[in-house]
């Protein structure tokens, strides 16, 4: 199993501890780059594919960990895409 499927089954079982780096890494490999959002950004960031899907959240702080519902959304979007 290389790296990159390990990475998403550990994703999609929901874990307590799965940071944003994780994520950011996660979405990468569906095609998602962070798109900056001007100087007033602050905690919330935007990625954003080829195919024009946007995905929405704020970065989680002071811990870099993600809440549930946060992963449950990504999951839905990405399900939703057909990207998993």
């Amino acid at each position: 199993m290389t790296r990159r499927e390990k990475l998403i089954k550990r994703f999609l079982s929901i874990p307590k501890d799965f940071t944003w780096e994780e994520l950011v890494s996660l979405l990468s490999v569906f095609g998602f780059e962070e798109v900056s959002t001007g100087k007033t950004g602050g905690y919330r960031r935007r990625f954003l594919n080829d195919a024009g899907v946007i995905i929405t959240l704020h970065k989680p702080h002071p811990q870099n960990i993600l809440k549930r519902y946060q992963i449950e959304q990504i999951i839905e979007i990405l399900q939703g895409e057909e990207l998993l």
